[in-house]
């Protein structure tokens, strides 16, 4: 066994004012095999105490509030941090102050470097990283809906935020894929919070299930949680939200602001530059004949391309896997197609991936299994549709498939 370092302290309301993340130094000594590290506080106290790790080169890992305990090794890791070798030198165990009660939280946190050369290290990091079996590709998968499109491009069925047990969801990435292909998605984007540990697992996984997962990540803060599309690199959310959209940038992604409107986590993050998608439709609108989502959107940026997401994390919790879901019109069903087609602002939004749907294709607009619904322009309804798949004069503005009782059921930008 390794020598143990101990941290212990209580962190009080004013260690909270003073500094969102406190960092505790683990010296690392050399021939390291693996690090192993656990945070304890009394959880029945109210507090939440968030966890993560760098090492002397940079980010290793976040769990937030997720875990209580992390292992990184060369050859696996907790989900949520990174494998790979364990450097000699000063590492630094992150703890976030998410919330602290007025008497204070007292906190342990306990590191273990373990010797690369232990005769035990391989069975305990057996114990400690169990590998989660692999579901078997799910039988008949429903069938693609044959929506118009223009030329070239075919309408992709997906969802553009949910989280795996890498953050504070429950499934690993290969359950997660198999689950959205039994839900009839052509892609699906996996968002964890605040790390890009699931990174490597996509490509497997989307070929093995035959369904799009994007590369994504959850930029999580207090003021806000952003979503970065595409394989960026790691976003550090302790810097401003302006070096998000930067970094999206630089790495060819897309960066949205996630459910803007969200009670103690919703957006309030100054923005000289707005990023460009918005997560218009979110599983927590649970009215949808309040117009909030739109009003914050105009608001916003009325440029910016709408798209939704359920925020899907385990069974039973938030909303169903694809609901709402975001269709992409694309000219191939890679990641790059579908990054491309967002990009491109060719999109719309449903409430879920078998019911209306509103599409623009060339100059008309195209409501589809909408029979009975009214079409909503910005200035309100002016048309009930009748028939399964119907063809109207394109306008501009965003438009919207309205219930009876004027709730939305699907929109176009």
């Amino acid at each position: 066994m390794g020598s143990l370092i101990t941290h212990t302290g209580t962190f009080s309301v004013d260690d909270r004012i003073a500094a969102r993340w406190h960092y505790l130094p683990v010296e690392v000594p050399p021939g390291t095999g693996a690090l192993r590290v656990t945070l304890s506080y009394p959880r029945e106290s109210g507090a939440v105490l968030d966890l993560g790790c760098f090492d002397p080169a940079g980010f290793r890992g976040w769990s937030g509030g997720a875990r209580g305990s992390f292992v990184i090794a060369e050859p696996g890791a907790t989900p949520g941090y990174l494998p790979g070798p364990v450097t000699a030198g000063r590492w630094q165990v992150v703890i976030g102050l998410h919330a602290v009660p007025l008497e204070g939280v007292p906190f342990t946190v306990t590191a273990e470097p373990l010797p690369a050369g232990a005769a035990s290290l391989r069975g305990q990091l057996a114990r400690w990283l169990p590998e989660p079996d692999a579901p078997p590709v799910p039988g008949p998968r429903p069938a693609r809906r044959p929506l118009p499109a223009g030329t070239g491009l075919t309408w992709l069925a997906g969802d553009l935020h949910a989280h795996t047990f890498h953050s504070d969801g429950v499934m690993s990435v290969a359950q997660l894929a198999a689950h959205a292909v039994e839900r009839g998605l052509d892609f699906l984007a996996v968002t964890d919070h605040n790390t890009v540990s699931h990174h490597p697992f996509l490509g497997p996984a989307s070929a093995r299930y035959g369904v799009t997962l994007l590369p994504g990540q959850e930029v999580t803060t207090e003021l806000g949680h952003a979503g970065v599309l595409g394989d960026t690199g790691w976003i550090d959310f302790r810097e401003p939200a302006s070096s998000w959209l930067t970094a999206a940038e630089a790495g060819g992604g897309l960066m949205s602001v996630n459910h803007p409107f969200a009670g103690p986590v919703s957006w309030v993050h100054p923005m000289p530059r707005r990023p460009p998608l918005l997560e218009v439709w979110h599983w927590s609108w649970l009215d949808p004949s309040w117009t909030t989502p739109f009003s914050w959107w105009q608001a916003w940026d009325p440029a910016a391309i709408p798209v939704g997401g359920s925020d899907w994390h385990r069974p039973g919790s938030d909303a169903p896997l694809g609901t709402p879901t975001t269709w992409v019109s694309c000219a191939d069903a890679s990641v790059a197609g579908v990054l491309e087609g967002l990009r491109a602002g060719r999109v719309a939004i449903s409430a879920s991936r078998d019911g209306a749907v509103l599409l623009r294709d060339e100059d008309s607009l195209v409501a589809v299994g909408a029979d009975g619904l009214a079409l909503a322009g910005p200035a309100g309804p002016y048309q009930r549709i009748s028939g399964d798949l119907v063809r109207l004069p394109a306008a501009p503005g965003y438009h919207r498939l309205l219930t009876p009782t004027g709730a939305t059921m699907a929109l176009t930008p």
